[in-house]
């Protein structure tokens, strides 16, 4: 640790309004002592929704078990399939409503359709209460949205937390930092195509040459994930900045960037458990009026494909839509089993929740939950499937992913115990 006096742990590299946190490098990681333990390894965890269900016949295996066949949605996961655990059966009990189902994801409060309903605590919010002091932000709450900052997340008291739905918002929140002058100018320098690593460059090249090969290569790896996230922030925004047309007659909407908007949340969340500047991550995906025209033999707004009344043209769009999510969500989970921290990937070392809170979009059912488990050092490639007549609770996996982060609960919400099935690795 001597030639690496300058920093610590949570390192970091400050100049000119920029705070650009380290990626974990071993030259920063103390010495293994006697008295490490395991509680002492950081564990994660991000927990994505997205609202309007997913198409049953293309996301549920037809059998239980380690023999299962992937489906169309599960295609794009089959370097992953080790890594990751499908989950049918499951849902909150006394949680109907339909869209109102949404605001209760991760709390599990019953009734969210009722004028009396209040909200409970979120699975994220009772881990930040116990964990969230371990890094600079106790978590952070995304949404990816055509409008508003609706959220995953409440507090004890039943209020909910805002998401941050600007991509370039985040990126300030993470990394740049100093008085509101400084900040505007660096923000400004990248919207004009110049990185915050212009700034710090000098400062990484220095650390650069005190450290080993390995934590060279990681460093490098690091910095040029930042500058492609600041490369799809500018893709993200690029629609936002240019003013609509004007026509004479009537036209198809605007082309949306919804995918846009997925892949700079994703790599943001990437950068910010690489950088553990947070271990608790939402993401609210809410679909209702993208019209994502660019993906191939979509026409249709999202809400209205969910409602595709059995129709087969809008179910075919429909299944080219959630397919394209389904591979958004796969390229993250590749990034994150591609990094290495402490000789473990970052996936092992993180869990991630993925499901609706809708079963069935068509019929605003909230029964038999699409639900994937990833990473966390579970012992995956199964697919567990619950009584779809007799759902098992979903608080159950809560409790299951507490446990995984240290944290000793009995029960969450409408919770029973934890989810059978699942076994650490």
């Amino acid at each position: 640790m001597h030639r690496m006096t300058q920093l610590h742990r949570r390192g970091f590299l400050r100049a000119a309004g920029v705070t650009l946190a380290l990626p974990w490098l071993a030259a920063l990681e103390p010495k293994p002592t006697k008295t490490t333990k395991a509680a002492d390894v950081p564990r994660r965890l991000v927990c994505i929704c997205t609202n309007l269900g997913l198409l049953e016949r293309n996301f549920t295996p037809a059998i239980a078990g380690r023999d299962y066949v992937l489906t169309p949605y599960l295609e794009p996961f089959k370097d992953l399939r080790e890594r990751m655990t499908v989950i049918t059966g499951t849902s909150h009990a006394e949680v109907t409503g339909g869209h109102s189902a949404e605001a209760t994801f991760l709390t599990a409060a019953p009734g969210p359709g009722s004028s009396s309903f209040r909200n409970t605590i979120s699975l994220d919010q009772f881990a930040a209460e116990r964990i969230g002091h371990l890094t600079r932000h106790a978590s952070l709450s995304l949404v990816v949205a055509q409008n508003g900052t609706q959220s995953l997340s409440v507090t004890r008291s039943g209020v909910m937390l805002p998401a941050e739905a600007s991509a370039s918002a985040v990126f300030k929140k993470l990394f740049v930092s100093g008085d509101k002058k400084s900040v505007e100018e660096q923000v400004e320098r990248l919207r004009t195509g110049r990185s915050v690593l212009d700034t710090v460059g000098d400062r990484a090249a220095a650390i650069q040459k005190k450290l080993g090969g390995e934590d060279r290569g990681r460093l490098d790896h690091y910095l040029t994930s930042v500058r492609e996230v600041e490369r799809r922030l500018v893709l993200a925004e690029e629609w936002e900045r240019k003013p609509k047309p004007t026509v004479t007659e009537a036209a198809p909407a605007d082309g949306d960037h919804l995918m846009a908007k997925l892949d700079a949340m994703y790599a943001l969340t990437r950068l910010a458990l690489v950088t553990d500047s947070t271990r608790l991550i939402t993401m609210f995906i809410r679909l209702d009026g993208f019209t994502p025209r660019y993906i191939p033999g979509v026409g249709d707004e999202c809400h209205a494909l969910s409602h595709h009344v059995g129709r087969q043209d809008k179910i075919d769009e429909l299944a080219k839509l959630e397919r394209a999510k389904m591979e958004r969500l796969a390229g993250l989970l590749t990034a994150l089993q591609g990094v290495n921290e402490g000789g473990e990937s970052l996936l092992d070392r993180t869990s991630v929740l993925f499901g609706s809170n809708l079963g069935n979009g068509n019929n605003h059912d909230t029964r038999n939950l699409p639900i994937i488990l990833s990473g966390g050092g579970f012992k995956h490639g199964s697919h567990l499937a619950f009584d779809r007549e007799k759902n098992a609770p979903l608080p159950n996996l809560f409790v299951t992913l507490l446990h995984r982060l240290g944290i000793d609960a009995d029960r969450f919400a409408s919770s029973t115990g934890t989810l059978n099935g699942l076994a650490l690795a």
